[in-house]
């Protein structure tokens, strides 16, 4: 009889296994991205995995929001900017 050959798992980087997402922080985003759309907020589920992350990383949640909207006033300038060089 031929012996099945042995499957081993393949080595696991702990790294990597710390980096991907948990069953709890994929729920969370989940409620976290009803909430941001029942608000209107605009942003993404990447956007908010992202934000999200950066609070996990003890970056200040009210900073985010700060720099959030400045970046969006800054789109918004340079969208008008644009439609008027474009006219």
């Amino acid at each position: 009889p031929q012996q099945q050959p042995h499957h081993h798992p393949p080595p696991t980087n702990p790294v990597m296994e710390e980096q991907l997402p948990t069953r709890h922080a994929l729920a969370a985003l989940d409620v976290v991205y009803e909430m941001s759309t029942v608000l209107d907020t605009g942003l993404s589920k990447s956007e908010l995995a992202i934000l999200m992350g950066l609070c996990e990383n003890s970056v200040n949640p009210e900073a985010l929001a700060a720099v959030v909207k400045e970046l969006r006033r800054e789109g918004a300038a340079l969208a008008g900017a644009s439609a008027e060089i474009s006219r």
